[in-house]
């Protein structure tokens, strides 16, 4: 996960919907189902995934009141966390 893109995809569902996040996933999710796509591909279009999940998350947050950048921090060292685990 890359902090500047979910803060970048932060800011687009604060100035659009994040029904065309829940979009893309969707549709990022049905391409990984095409048998002829390569290893790295597959990465590419995960990384993609979980930063979108990632930006939804940061935006539930800051739904509920958390400052953004504080959210941003506090999903990364909650992701940095399960890795190390």
């Amino acid at each position: 996960m890359k902090l500047p893109v979910i803060k970048h995809l932060t800011q687009f569902i604060e100035e659009n919907d994040q029904d065309y996040i829940v979009e893309a996933i969707e549709v990022l999710e049905a391409l990984t189902e095409v048998p002829s796509l390569k290893d790295e591909e597959l990465d590419v279009i995960g990384e993609l995934i979980s930063n979108m999940y990632g930006a939804l998350e940061v935006q539930k947050m800051v739904q509920q009141g958390t400052d953004k950048k504080e959210a941003l921090n506090a999903f990364m060292k909650r992701v940095l966390g399960s890795i190390d685990k």
